[in-house]
């Protein structure tokens, strides 16, 4: 981080957070990953991240990012095991949200330095991947910027029955 990346806290998921994922809904921030969810979906997901930072943190967490000073709810990020079968590996995958009043800030990317830290220190797998829509300039940056090494584009099923094509790009955890 340089003196222009804000300061974050990355606090585990908790039921407190509903109010959280609602805001994180929003058209505006769901354009790449298939449009909002509804209601019942969202606390499909709730749910999950809440039983996802309730395991052991080998298994991935989710967090809340806290954007300091302030002490506020600035988005989300994460990360999770996930199976590339064609590659015959299993890895971590992470992905984040943040509001629109915080973008454009550097907080995803603090986050994302912060949650590279997190999975490495869980020590499971060597490899983050992270999977932003090609179309996704903002996430892809974040990527570039926390140095993901790009491995090409793909084609992803996200959400399930909606192909797009993704950027793949991925974080050796064990460099130093």
């Amino acid at each position: 981080m340089d003196d222009r990346t804000p300061a974050v806290r990355l606090e585990p998921w908790s039921e407190r957070d509903a109010a959280l994922l609602r805001a994180l809904n929003a058209p505006e921030l769901m354009e790449h990953l298939g449009g909002p969810e509804t209601e019942e979906q969202l606390v499909r997901r709730h749910r999950r991240y809440v039983e996802l930072s309730a395991r052991p943190v080998s298994a991935g967490r989710m967090y809340r990012i806290v954007l300091l000073p302030e002490g506020v709810a600035a988005g989300s990020i994460g990360f999770w095991e996930r199976d590339r079968e064609s590659e015959g590996e299993a890895v971590y995958e992470t992905g984040w949200t943040v509001l629109p009043a915080f973008q454009g800030r550097g907080v995803a990317t603090a986050a994302t330095l912060a949650v590279l830290a997190e999975a490495r220190a869980a020590g499971l797998h060597r490899h983050l991947h992270a999977f932003p829509s090609v179309d996704n300039a903002a996430s892809n940056a974040v990527c570039r910027r926390a140095g993901f090494e790009l491995l090409g584009a793909r084609d992803f099923e996200y959400p399930p029955g909606r192909a797009m094509r993704c950027n793949d790009w991925r974080f050796d955890l064990r460099r130093p």
